[in-house]
């Protein structure tokens, strides 16, 4: 499967076309999204760290 240079010239003309449309958030939002990522990775490591508790302690007490 060979790409010819208008295939990827096309590409790249996608690629310019939204770049283009992209913004720069405000602070403000780069706050509020960086909160709601932080929260969600430690939700995500407290539910592994109790699977983890759970699958060490079970096994000893059965």
């Amino acid at each position: 499967m060979q790409m010819r240079i208008e295939d990827i010239s096309k590409k790249l003309k996608e690629y310019v076309r939204i770049l283009k449309l992209a913004k720069r958030p405000k602070r403000e939002e780069f706050l509020k999204i960086s909160k709601i990522a932080g929260a969600a990775m430690a939700l995500i490591g407290i539910i592994g760290f109790s699977i983890y508790l759970l699958m060490s302690v079970l096994p000893k007490t059965v």
